[in-house]
């Protein structure tokens, strides 16, 4: 079965499930993008921070796929939230990318303390007037943000992408996003346990208990003859959200796209569900990160 397409407020569409390349070196990229790509995905998540959009752009040139089939999301640094900062490094992503348009552009985080980020977005609003961007939207903002940016300029994004998994489901956020008709993407889909958490570990968050461990997540995956990161990765599926889980190997990568083949019922949705913990983020809080990268 192929991967659902999200249709987006401003008339774009993109792939549910994609690829994540956070923490991928960019001399990898080519390697692990290009395996990615070969798999069937066509969805790739990069961002100015990550440092690797060169090597995201070597593999998407070496693949041979049409441009038209491919979805290539990146994020714009928080230092570069001043317009001409970020006129300057968009400039970058796109010539690292090899692109003459991107598909969409999100402000990576508000950096509140900096207090630029409606320039910001003016700045990506300015952009994709301009045509060099189809799709803009934020990162990491919380609803409050959000509202500033609608009432200062009028245009709603299009994406937020948030930290979303089973151990922290966000359903308060999800329901505001519902009403804005904003699409949501779940960073560190697969929750606790992973790189992503042990790298959040070193600002001091509680990076838990691993859910690929959870006995709930564990019997599930036992009863549909999938692992415990797949079983995931379909909630996130039928819960309506598009992420973009990242690993360093193929056959994780090639293991994450295999998730069409099957379905959760309503017992397993509710056992999901119930692993909720309004105390299990593992990130910063939006409105207290303020890193300069």
């Amino acid at each position: 079965m192929a991967v659902p397409w999200i249709g987006l407020r401003d008339g774009d569409s993109m792939p549910q499930l994609g690829f994540g390349v956070w923490q991928i070196d960019n001399a990898d990229c080519p390697r692990l993008v290009g395996e990615a790509l070969r798999l069937g995905y066509r969805s790739i998540d990069t961002a100015q921070g990550y440092g690797n959009e060169e090597g995201v752009g070597r593999a998407i040139a070496e693949s041979g796929i049409a441009r038209s089939q491919l979805f290539v999301t990146s994020k714009l640094r928080n230092a570069a939230h001043a317009r001409d900062l970020a006129l300057e490094a968009f400039d970058r992503t796109m010539a690292d990318l090899g692109l003459e348009v991107l598909d969409l552009l999100l402000i990576h985080w508000p950096v509140p303390e900096q207090d630029l980020y409606v320039e910001a977005w003016q700045t990506l609003i300015e952009l994709q007037r301009e045509r060099r961007i189809r799709s803009i939207g934020v990162s990491n903002f919380d609803p409050a943000h959000i509202d500033r940016l609608i009432a200062e300029t009028g245009v709603v994004p299009a994406v937020n992408q948030i930290e979303l998994h089973p151990g922290f489901q966000q359903r308060d956020k999800r329901a505001y996003h519902k009403r804005q008709d904003i699409q949501l993407q779940s960073w560190s889909p697969l929750g606790p346990g992973n790189g992503g958490a042990e790298w959040w570990a070193q600002y001091g968050a509680q990076t838990g208990q691993s859910l690929l461990n959870d006995p709930a997540i564990v019997a599930i995956a036992a009863r549909h003859g999938k692992t415990p990161a797949q079983i995931i990765i379909r909630w996130h599926i039928q819960e309506g959200l598009m992420l973009f889980p990242k690993s360093s190997h193929p056959e994780r990568i090639a293991e994450n796209f295999e998730v069409f083949d099957f379905a959760l019922d309503a017992e397993d949705m509710y056992r999901i569900e119930a692993l909720d913990d309004p105390r299990g983020r593992i990130g910063a809080k939006p409105d207290a990160w303020n890193l300069m990268f």
